[in-house]
């Protein structure tokens, strides 16, 4: 492939398109697939909450934590490695 080009697979067929092309089509997908990831941690919390009570059980502690994200995974680290 040229050097301004990436060879990327829909399927089962390889296609070269631009490489600034590819990289936002890659950045859109993984922020799409974030946002549902996201939603269905939200929804997942409900619906535990949800059978919880209907059992008559206490809510779960620290299940409505929020995951770090890879930012503050970075500075945590750069901390932990002096």
């Amino acid at each position: 492939p040229a050097p301004d080009k990436a060879m990327v697979c829909f399927g089962n067929m390889f296609v070269e398109l631009p490489k600034a092309q590819t990289r936002a089509m890659l950045q859109k997908d993984q922020e799409e697939l974030d946002e549902e990831i996201n939603n269905l941690r939200k929804e997942l919390r409900v619906k535990v909450n949800r059978l919880f009570e209907a059992q008559g059980k206490p809510e779960l502690k620290g299940f409505n934590l929020n995951p770090m994200t890879a930012e503050e995974m970075k500075l945590i680290n750069r901390i932990l490695e002096g």
